[in-house]
């Protein structure tokens, strides 16, 4: 699978101003995840729904936990967390939209291989504000982790552009970014410059297989 990149809410923003954000951006990213732990279904049916008619493609959003706004609003996926149904459950009633898991470990990656799940979203990889005086699982932990997977490895956590190069070289498929794209003063530069980076690597490789 080509290197992805996912724009994850922050959940400080208002609708007008993540929609308007979200509009801008979606023609960098590959998925745009509303993760909002604090909002109701009903407020995450209406911010969906918002996303969509602003022009957000409905298979690039990926709803957090929430399955049952995912498949109301036609969105594209849904990213599961340990508060989560059980995949299995999930998979029961949803099959045919795309499910995400949010993991910690690599043993958490070792457990779920065989599930029928598209990615997994790992980290927190370095340094961030949004887990201040957590340690960051870094690139080692990475690395192990992605041996331990069938499944692409998405990093996520305090990942800047400039950080696409070895997190590639570590063997993820992907990067989430929340702050780095949603909190940024023009979103859609700032998703840009990650699509730039990926971009840039994947040139690289591709002059050098020739």
């Amino acid at each position: 699978m080509a290197f992805q990149l996912h724009a994850i809410t922050t959940g400080k923003l208002e609708l007008a101003q993540a929609s308007e954000a979200a509009a801008s951006i979606q023609p960098f990213v590959d998925f745009i995840h509303i993760r909002e732990k604090q909002r109701s279904a009903k407020e995450l049916f209406h911010w969906a729904e918002t996303f969509i008619t602003r022009g957000v493609p409905a298979e690039k959003l990926i709803i957090n936990d929430r399955v049952d706004v995912a498949l109301a609003t036609g969105a594209g996926g849904v990213q599961l967390t340990e508060n989560s149904l059980p995949l299995r459950q999930v998979r029961s009633f949803a099959k045919n939209i795309k499910a995400g898991c949010s993991i910690h470990e690599p043993a958490d990656a070792a457990a779920i291989q065989g599930e029928a799940v598209d990615w997994l979203l790992f980290g927190h990889l370095y340094e961030t504000a949004s887990k201040p005086g957590k340690q960051p699982k870094g690139l080692e932990l990475l690395q192990t982790t992605v041996g331990f997977s069938r499944i692409p490895v998405i990093a996520i956590g305090g990942i800047m552009p400039h950080h696409v190069q070895e997190i590639k070289a570590a063997g993820a498929k992907g990067i989430a970014v929340m702050s780095g794209i949603f909190a940024s003063k023009e979103p859609a530069v700032a998703a840009s410059c990650y699509r730039a980076e990926i971009k840039k690597e994947e040139k690289q490789i591709d002059e050098y297989c020739g």
